[in-house]
């Protein structure tokens, strides 16, 4: 009998998927696979491992002497009735340790676009409050946002009881029964470890545990959570290299951008209200505002270049406004919503991301610096890794590890001398997209259901 091996399976991959014979060198690359060829590989890895899986049923249950013959086309396509059973998760519920109407990032515009497959629940952590109820908030037709509402005092054994009551009520009220679970954050697993998900998937886009004030079980929580977990994203190449050796099937998503929508900064905005009498050259930083942000080297630059207005937008969380950098060109605009980030990027000079180098940036993938690029800005970061890696190495942001170098860095982009190759860097941004990411998810998870369904 004559066996197709998973290594003869590989040219029926190329020629399916039109890769090339670099692409064939560069396919056991995990690292290259998910930075440089996402859209395809990705998908291939846990795409060719079930094609092999079918492959093994199908001859197990053949007579012995027969030839088992496959058509190329076999690879690109599976069977219906397995394209049916993916299909079948009809829910996702997501918790998350983020709220939704917090700052507009990852879990917002995944689980929006995720929305559009799938029924989503988003579950927040509690809010305390005087009277015990569970708030229910519409985002669109399939997007449901779940507050769990305690009494101040509630135990925490209490609070879990009552979180997991949550779960197993919405549960039976939406006659929600294959369903994926989402995992932004492990501690959620205290709660809902008895849940029964046709797909578990981690996407983590932090390390929380280097952030100020995290629970003492988290990494313990997280350990449980990557054994039961069928799939981890993470966000950014960091955490991918930090998770990679820690589960089978571990995938780096970083961030992607929205581009029409900050792209339309590029035309004349009409600045807002609260930043007309702010004066010129402007310096921005869009993002939350914590113990990641570098207090010391803003005000060095405030203080170096008083001409220079320090703009910051975003909500000040877990550091005190008395310790921020002061003076009167140090503007504090507080959070603003998504929509109208454009509007004021628009009429900035130059975006920034004075980020300081401790554990907690370690592992982070800013949102902001596609966004900025997007929006036509020059970008300015401290020596972030992932920084450097995706947008330092290709010359898209400068890169500045101390005061003197961020102070030349912002003269050179006020001065338009940096970046100097728009038309590339408007290539990668077109390539990623929150809708290509969110596509080489699902796709993901698809074939992980199928493989799973067939195991």
């Amino acid at each position: 009998m004559r066996l197709l091996s998973q290594r003869n399976y590989w040219p029926y991959v190329f020629y399916s998927y039109g890769l090339n014979s670099r692409a064939r060198d560069r396919l056991t690359d995990p690292v290259y696979a998910t930075q440089s060829m996402r859209p395809s590989l990705c998908f291939i890895f846990l795409h060719v491992k079930y094609y092999m899986k079918l492959q093994d049923d199908s001859i197990s249950a053949a007579a012995p002497t027969q030839e088992i013959k496959r058509q190329p086309i076999a690879v690109a396509q599976p069977p219906k009735s397995r394209q049916t059973d993916a299909e079948s998760v009809r829910d996702l519920i997501c918790f998350s340790h983020l709220r939704w109407n917090f700052v507009y990032q990852r879990p917002q515009h995944l689980l929006s676009r995720a929305s559009r497959q799938h029924r989503v629940w988003f579950i927040e952590e509690p809010i305390w409050d005087n009277q015990q109820r569970v708030e229910v908030r519409k985002v669109n037709d399939s997007l449901t946002v779940v507050v769990p509402h305690l009494l101040h005092g509630t135990s925490p054994d209490n609070a879990l009881a009552a979180q997991r009551h949550v779960v197993d009520e919405l549960i039976a009220r939406e006659h929600i029964t294959d369903f994926a679970a989402w995992y932004y954050t492990p501690m959620a697993l205290l709660f809902s470890d008895h849940l029964k998900p046709k797909l578990t998937v981690y996407d983590c886009m932090d390390e929380l545990s280097a952030f100020w004030g995290a629970p003492p079980k988290l990494l313990e929580q997280e350990r449980e959570l990557i054994r039961r977990a069928d799939i981890v994203f993470t966000g950014g190449y960091s955490l991918y290299e930090a998770k990679q050796s820690r589960h089978p099937r571990v995938f780096a998503f970083p961030s992607s951008i929205e581009y029409s929508h900050f792209a339309s900064a590029r035309q004349p905005q009409t600045d807002p209200a609260d930043q007309q009498p702010i004066k010129h050259p402007r310096i921005g930083f869009s993002g939350v505002i914590d113990e990641r942000f570098d207090r010391e080297l803003v005000a060095e630059l405030a203080h170096r270049r008083p001409e220079w207005q320090f703009v910051l937008i975003g909500p000040i969380v877990k550091v005190k406004k008395e310790d921020l950098p002061k003076g009167d060109n140090v503007h504090y605009l507080g959070m603003k919503q998504y929509q109208d980030l454009p509007t004021y990027f628009s009429n900035w000079d130059v975006g920034m991301l004075p980020f300081a180098m401790n554990d907690s940036t370690k592992f982070i993938s800013p949102t902001k610096t596609p966004e900025y690029l997007a929006a036509g800005l020059p970008v300015v970061s401290t020596p972030i890794r992932d920084v450097v890696r995706t947008y330092g190495s290709q010359d898209f942001a400068q890169i500045a590890a101390t005061a003197d170098e961020f102070e030349k860095a912002v003269d050179l982009a006020l001065a338009g001398k940096h970046p100097t190759n728009w038309t590339a860097i408007d290539q990668f941004l077109s390539e990623n997209s929150w809708d290509k990411t969110w596509q080489d998810m699902s796709k993901l998870m698809q074939a992980q259901v199928n493989l799973t369904i067939n195991e």
